[in-house]
């Protein structure tokens, strides 16, 4: 287990007199890395705790557990697997290289295909998965989706069929056609959700909805057992978890909807950032340096929450799209021997879109008594043509936080006066492309990766989200009886 003790006798400084101390702290602190900068250095990282984390990243095996990981290794210890979704960007393993490559063209054959008018006339996609089988391809379509598009694309998780109703309501049935994403083809909610998809497409015409199909898994045998035809099966490997799946075949309705070209930079980015984490120093290296970063404030200073505010309208799903990558990964309370650990683990990921979380949520930032680090993101290049003083004043808010957080400000009336010292750090996109964003999310995996390395946890298990599973399973088979008071009487007033 980590030692943090070392961390915890350090000296420790304000983070205006680290600036003070050290005039080249902003370049030292700054990474520039496929079109991204990110500035870790308004936080209380000192030189002293820097040197001490990359030696607690010595004792926790940082370097051979990154190989491991690149190289295609077992590094999920509790299921015995690699973690392939790297692969999927052209690093690792060759036989998973060459694998990934050989179902990636497999996709782009069926998105020409449809393109050409194989399936008939096609202009809307419905997409059904639900956690990484929707976060991802839902972001990717948002982020760069708002310009005119081949298709009109619907992403639907939610099984409350209001989700579902809201996501056709404009589309024609029998213009549509239906994705139904699922790593193991047998999700509760995704299979209900398409059945009813199809159910809507019968009522509107559709003589053979399965035709209509195409599913995105890692189980094609489930696939053909629910009645897809083998050419419309686009399988990924097993090994590739689902909140790393936007890289595979589950990126299907962004690659269809986008156009394959905007994809394959979606996964150059991913994979120019994957070069920085695998050929950088620790000291140099920016997933890591943010990993350290996040450990201060979580094992040092017992911050329990951090906040990821996007200062651009294309990355308001970017929160929601981490909490399940951050939170999924990292949020475990046993070692990856199976030891319970005594320290914390994942903090809680919160956060929302600037310049509206300003006058919701900074008050607490500001003021309140939780110390919280905040992640700002921005892009230098607006995904707007109207007068430039929108984004100038959107930038402006967005420095003018973290500089506000640091700075603080003294006033004889408490209620007026703040605190300051509170630490951020900041992502200025030079724009929000393809590729751009390929790099920020296989940033924000390889962050989320280190930290576990230096937690001692497993990143790539989620047990944690099947015992409800199998509860309400046993509720829809045994209906009230055998669960606690609360439970059967709220079922019975539900369903009574």
């Amino acid at each position: 287990m980590p030692n943090w003790n070392a961390l915890k006798s350090c000296n420790h400084h304000s983070i205006a007199d680290l600036f003070a101390s050290d005039s080249q702290r902003v370049t030292k602190m700054t990474k520039d890395i496929a079109g991204l900068r990110i500035d870790i250095s308004k936080t209380h990282l000192s030189d002293e705790e820097l040197d001490i984390f990359q030696a607690i990243a010595k004792e926790m095996d940082l370097l051979s557990k990154r190989k491991a990981l690149l190289s295609g290794d077992i590094i999920n210890p509790t299921e015995g697997r690699s973690a392939l979704h790297i692969a999927e960007r052209g690093i690792g393993d060759d036989r998973a290289v060459t694998e990934a490559k050989l179902l990636q063209g497999r996709m782009k054959a069926l998105i020409e295909a449809i393109d050409a008018g194989a399936m008939g006339e096609i202009k809307h996609i419905l997409h059904v998965g639900i956690g990484g089988s929707a976060l991802g391809p839902k972001l990717l379509m948002d982020a760069l989706g708002r310009e005119d598009t081949k298709y009109d694309v619907a992403i639907v998780s939610n099984v409350d069929g209001a989700a579902l109703l809201e996501a056709v309501k404009d589309f024609d049935p029998q213009k549509t056609l239906l994705a139904v994403a699922s790593k193991t083809f047998t999700t509760t909610e995704t299979l209900m959700n398409a059945q009813s998809a199809m159910d809507w497409m019968q009522e509107g015409g559709v003589t053979d909805t399965l035709g209509r199909v195409v599913a995105l898994t890692a189980n094609p045998e489930k696939a053909l057992e629910f009645g897809v035809d083998e050419s419309r099966i686009l399988p990924f490997n097993e090994n590739v978890g689902g909140r790393y799946s936007l890289w595979c075949s589950i990126g299907f309705p962004a690659a269809l909807g986008l156009g394959w070209d905007v994809y394959s930079a979606i996964l150059d980015g991913a994979s120019a950032m994957d070069a920085h984490f695998a050929n950088s120093d620790i000291a140099e290296n920016a997933p890591v340096l943010a990993a350290f970063a996040d450990l201060y404030y979580t094992q040092v200073k017992g911050a329990q929450t951090r906040a990821v505010f996007a200062y651009d309208e294309r990355l308001r799903l970017l929160p929601d799209y981490l909490q399940q990558l951050e939170m999924e990964s990292n949020g475990k309370s046993v070692t990856s021997e199976g030891a319970h650990i005594d320290y914390a683990s994942s903090p809680i990921t919160w956060g929302g879109v600037g310049t509206d979380a300003q006058h919701a949520v900074f008050q607490l930032l500001h003021q309140g008594t939780h110390l919280i680090l905040v992640e700002f993101i921005a892009s230098k290049t607006p995904g707007h043509d109207f007068d430039p003083v929108h984004h100038e004043t959107l930038l402006t808010n967005c420095f003018a936080q973290g500089a506000a957080l640091m700075a603080g400000r003294v006033n004889d009336d408490k209620a007026r006066s703040y605190a300051g010292d509170r630490p951020s750090t900041t992502i200025l996109i030079e724009d929000v492309t393809p590729a751009a964003l390929g790099a920020l999310l296989a940033y924000y995996e390889h962050r989320t990766f280190v930290n576990a390395v230096m937690l001692g946890i497993n990143p790539f298990d989620q047990f944690g989200v099947e015992l409800g599973k199998e509860i309400a399973k046993q509720i829809s088979q045994d209906g009230p009886s055998g669960f606690d008071p609360s439970t059967s009487a709220l079922m019975k007033a539900a369903f009574e």
